[in-house]
């Protein structure tokens, strides 16, 4: 069993059709979907995903898959995606690009900034072994203002200097990491533990 409150998975076009009643019967409280990559990248999937799961009931997020280009039109392109931003989790899900340039930290504080000064909060911040790499034991005040999503799927979370402690935590992609790797009756997934029960993920949802 992994710590906190295992009831978020995240979702992009890669898991094609997504159950989303399932997902809600087997007790999953929110889902967050891929919605941008780069400057004009978009998820197909998201607009049509999001509509069917809230109509499930499920709390709904959205991520943006960082590149190495400019965070200001990046944080531009993810903002107009989204469009709706109440009761949305905003991430930026920075973690090595395998197709391009990989971003800088330069550009994730433009890009937290930005939706800062666009939407009043700063977006969760999703990376792994990529910050640990680029920070190391250093600290960024401006990173440091993100909550913190941890994508590490070891048995036990190790947080990054720069936060004091993980609120998201990717303890498997569907196969490697903890047990349990699917939601009985939906399929395997991304899934996410939350660090507190589920009134205060609600809570901390704006919902």
């Amino acid at each position: 069993m992994v710590a906190g409150s295992n009831v978020v998975v995240d979702i992009s076009h890669h898991n094609g059709p997504v159950g989303f009643g399932k997902l809600a019967a087997a007790g999953i409280v929110g889902v967050i979907q891929k919605a941008t990559q780069g400057q004009s990248g978009r998820d197909p999937t998201y607009g049509p995903n999001r509509k069917k799961a809230l109509a499930a009931g499920l709390l709904w997020g959205a991520y943006h898959f960082a590149t190495g280009s400019d965070g200001l039109k990046q944080a531009d392109n993810f903002l107009d995606a989204v469009g709706d931003f109440d009761s949305t989790v905003l991430v930026l899900d920075f973690e090595p690009n395998p197709t391009g340039p990989s971003m800088s930290l330069e550009e994730a504080r433009s890009f937290v900034s930005r939706i800062h000064d666009v939407t009043g909060r700063y977006p969760g911040f999703y990376s792994g072994h990529y910050i640990k790499q680029l920070l190391g034991t250093g600290s960024d005040p401006v990173l440091a203002k993100c909550w913190f999503w941890l994508a590490q799927y070891g048995p036990t979370p190790v947080v990054p200097p720069n936060w004091t402690t993980w609120t998201l935590w990717q303890y498997t992609d569907g196969a490697m990491g903890p047990q349990p790797h699917g939601v009985p009756g939906a399929g395997r997934f991304d899934r996410d533990t939350y660090n507190g029960d589920v009134a205060s993920l609600k809570a901390f949802w704006g919902t």
